[in-house]
C-alpha cells in the first residue's frame, strides 16, 4: 500500500536553499540533460540558490567536475549570479554508492533536507535504496528517480515499497521530463480553460487520437541502455502513456499535486489494450541501413554494442482504449521510432464528421483535425470550409498558432518542482506501476515471437506494409 499524499497544496514545499546530491553525476545523462536543465532554471526568473554534490564511482578532480558543471550551465547562455554561486560551492565525491559509509558521509556533507537524485539504472538505484534503509535520513529528504522506474510492474512495486519505507510519497519524485515540456503543460489549458474544446472532448465527437514521437536520430551510442529497453519501454511506457493521461483525464478540482495526479491515475487505471488483444494491439519494427536526415545510418543490428539476436525494436506502435463513459470505443494509438524520414512529434485528435450535410454540398465530409506539437509547441486545426475548389465544394482550411514557450528546459521545470518539494510534475508510485501493467501483455507477446519484427530502411516512413 502506497503512502497517502497530504492534501494541502503547499504541503512539504521548501523555499530555502536545497542541496542536490546527484548519484551517477559523472554519467552522460547528468552532463547532457540534468545539469543543463538546472542551468536553465538558475538563469530564469524562478532561480533559487542550489548546492550541488556530485558522486560516482569514477574519480574526478575538483576543477574537472566544476568544469563540467560550468559547461552545462553555459550551454544555456551567460552564467548569472545565482548560477555562479552554485558553481562556487559545488563538490564531487567519488565512491561506491552501495557502501553505507560512503552514503553516510554524503548525507553529513549535504546537511538538512537534501534532494537525492538517482541518475542511474534501476538495479543500481534499488541497491542504493536498500543501503539507505540502514541510515537515518535527515527530515525533509526528497528522493528523485530517473526512468525507467523498475524494469516491470513487479520490480516497480517492490521499489515503491522500499522507497515508501524511507520517505512519504509526497517526497518521492519519479522523473519524466516530458511532464516539464511547455507543450505538454499547455494541454491542461487546452483541455480545461476554454469553451471550444472541453464540451466536445469525448467519444461522442472524437473518432481517434494519435500520440506520436518519431525521430530522425538513430541509436547515437546508447546501445547499453536502448538495446535492453527498445522503443516501447523507452518512449511509450515511460512518456507517451503519461501524455495520454493528461489528454484523457477529467478536470481536477484544483491544480495541486494530489488532485491532478489522482485524475491521471484514474484515467490510466481505465486504460487497456484496444479490443483486449496483445497481438492485434501492437506492432514493432527495426531499422535497416539507410540515410536519415542526410546522415548515413547503419543497420540497427550492426550498431556497436547491439545484440542482434535480442530482437530489440526501434519502432513501436500500441493502440489502447480508455474504458470510461467519456472515452469508451475511441482508439488511442501511441507510436515512437528512431531513424525515420520525418521527425514527427505531435498529438493528432481526429473529430468525427457531421452526421448530416445539406444536399448539394460536394467534397469530402471529413471532420476537424487538431494537431498539437510536442516539440516545438505548435497548434494546427483543420476545419471544413466552402469555396476551396468551388462555391459549394467542401475542403479543408488550417488555423495555425504557436504555443507559448519557456526559457527553462524540461529538466529545469521538473527540477524546480523537486527543489521546492512540489511533486505535481512527478510520477506517482501507482501510476509508475500501472504504465508497466498496460504494456506488459504486448512485451510478453513480442518476446514469445507472436508478433513479427518488421523492418524499415533508415530514413523511410516505416515498414512498407504499415498503413
Amino acid at each position: 500500500m502506497l503512502p497517502v499524499e497530504r492534501s494541502s497544496a503547499g504541503a512539504g514545499q521548501h523555499t530555502g536553499q536545497r542541496t542536490l546530491v546527484i548519484f551517477g553525476a559523472s554519467g552522460d545523462l547528468s552532463s547532457r540533460l540534468l545539469l543543463p536543465g538546472l542551468g536553465s532554471l538558475l538563469a530564469g526568473p524562478r532561480a533559487t540558490s542550489v548546492r550541488i554534490i556530485g558522486t560516482g564511482r569514477s574519480p574526478l578532480a575538483p576543477d574537472e567536475w566544476t568544469g563540467r558543471v560550468r559547461s552545462a550551465f553555459e550551454s544555456h547562455g551567460e552564467i548569472g549570479q545565482v548560477a555562479a554561486d552554485t558553481l562556487a560551492t559545488t563538490e564531487y565525491v567519488a565512491g561506491d554508492p552501495t557502501d553505507v559509509e560512503h552514503l553516510r558521509a554524503l548525507l553529513e556533507l549535504a546537511g538538512p533536507a537534501p534532494v537525492l537524485y538517482f541518475s542511474l539504472p534501476p538495479a543500481v538505484t534499488t541497491a542504493i535504496v536498500e543501503k539507505l534503509r540502514e541510515l537515518e535520513l535527515p527530515e525533509g529528504t526528497e528522493l528523485a528517480f530517473e526512468k525507467p522506474f523498475g524494469t516491470d510492474a513487479e520490480s516497480a512495486a517492490a521499489l515503491n515499497q522500499l522507497v515508501g519505507s524511507l520517505v512519504p510519497e509526497e517526497n518521492v519524485h519519479r522523473v519524466d521530463h516530458f511532464l516539464g515540456r511547455t507543450a505538454v503543460l499547455n494541454l491542461i489549458g487546452l483541455r480545461f480553460a476554454n469553451r471550444l474544446f472541453e464540451p466536445v472532448w469525448n467519444a461522442e465527437h472524437i473518432e481517434s487520437i494519435e500520440i506520436v514521437y518519431d525521430e530522425t536520430l538513430g541509436l547515437e551510442g546508447r546501445a547499453q541502455y536502448y538495446d535492453n529497453a527498445g522503443a516501447l519501454v523507452d518512449m511509450i511506457q515511460s512518456h507517451l502513456l503519461l501524455v495520454l493521461a493528461l489528454l484523457a483525464m477529467d478536470a481536477p478540482a484544483t491544480m495541486d499535486a494530489v488532485e491532478v495526479r489522482s485524475e491521471m491515475a484514474r484515467a490510466l487505471r481505465s486504460t487497456h489494450l484496444y479490443r483486449g488483444s496483445a497481438i492485434e494491439a501492437g506492432r514493432r519494427a527495426r531499422y535497416a541501413a539507410g540515410i536519415a536526415d542526410d546522415r548515413v545510418v547503419p543497420s540497427y543490428a550492426d550498431e556497436a554494442g547491439v545484440d542482434a539476436e535480442r530482437g530489440t525494436e526501434t519502432l513501436a506502435e500500441v493502440t489502447v482504449e480508455v474504458d470510461t463513459n467519456r472515452w469508451a470505443g475511441v482508439p488511442f494509438t501511441l507510436r515512437s521510432g528512431k531513424a525515420l524520414g520525418v521527425a514527427r512529434k505531435e498529438i493528432v485528435v481526429k473529430f468525427k464528421p457531421l452526421r448530416h450535410l445539406p444536399s448539394g454540398l460536394n467534397g469530402a465530409r471529413d471532420g476537424e483535425t487538431l494537431r498539437i506539437g510536442l516539440n516545438p509547441g505548435e497548434l494546427s486545426l483543420s476545419v471544413p470550409a466552402l469555396g476551396v475548389d468551388g462555391p459549394y465544394t467542401m475542403g479543408q482550411v488550417f488555423l495555425d498558432a504557436t504555443l507559448p514557450s519557456s526559457s527553462v528546459l524540461p529538466y529545469g521545470e521538473v527540477l524546480s518542482g523537486i527543489l521546492r518539494g512540489d511533486p505535481l510534475l512527478s510520477v506517482r508510485g501507482d501510476v509508475a506501476e500501472r504504465c508497466w501493467e498496460i504494456v506488459e501483455p504486448v512485451l510478453a507477446a513480442w518476446r514469445a515471437g507472436e508478433v513479427p519484427l518488421d523492418e524499415y530502411d533508415a530514413g523511410s516512413a516505416g515498414p512498407a506494409t504499415w498503413k
